[in-house]
């Protein structure tokens, strides 16, 4: 069984499936994406942590790894393996006292514990044959990328206004565990701090 090392490219709210998303990976040496459609809970425990929010309690992902950093618990890797019927099944290859188990997992859990323990994430190459997607390029050989449109403020506010106006929808996402318009927000303020 020939490993692929795969990153995380994004994930997308899934057209076809409502509340689900689709999580892309993306070949580290090759041009080959794989999406897999996971559920909004395992999405939102994946973003916070790629986006580096800390809920006020911890989600179950952080629980375990709580957990395993007390038994001296290590990830070592997560292996996506199987598909079947259009389900992928994954691995987690985790070690204690020098013991190595194979723990069979859904590929957005084993996903969400990978980002906690900053494990590598591996596709087999026939999963990535069957179900892999080559990106497209253009006549120039140069990839191919969406262009997304910036949505204008709906009121024109000085830096300094918009700022507070952001930090204060930032506090009140958080408060509301709406950790997606947060990361949103998040950003919005790291662009506006960099350009003034």
């Amino acid at each position: 069984m020939r490993k692929l090392q795969v990153d995380i490219l994004g994930l997308s709210t899934s057209p076809h499936t409502n509340g689900a998303y689709a999580l892309i990976l993306y070949e580290l040496e090759g041009k080959r994406k794989l999406p897999i459609i996971i559920g909004g809970f395992e999405a939102q425990a994946i973003a916070l942590k790629l986006e580096n929010i800390k809920p006020p309690r911890p989600f179950t992902h952080d629980l375990f790894k709580n957990i395993a950093d007390a038994f001296h618990l290590h990830v070592n890797e997560i292996i996506i393996d199987e598909l079947h019927n259009e389900t992928f099944y994954a691995k987690v290859v985790c070690e204690v006292n020098g013991e190595v188990h194979e723990i069979d997992a859904r590929p957005s859990d084993a996903i969400a514990i990978a980002v906690r323990f900053n494990a590598p994430l591996f596709v087999t190459e026939e999963i990535m044959n069957e179900a892999g997607i080559k990106e497209e390029q253009n006549e120039e050989g140069d990839e191919e990328r969406p262009i997304e449109p910036e949505e204008p403020p709906a009121v024109i506010l000085s830096p300094d206004a918009r700022l507070d106006e952001l930090t204060s929808a930032l506090n009140s996402a958080i408060s509301n565990e709406n950790y997606e318009e947060a990361a949103r927000l998040r950003d919005e303020i790291s662009r506006l701090k960099s350009n003034s």
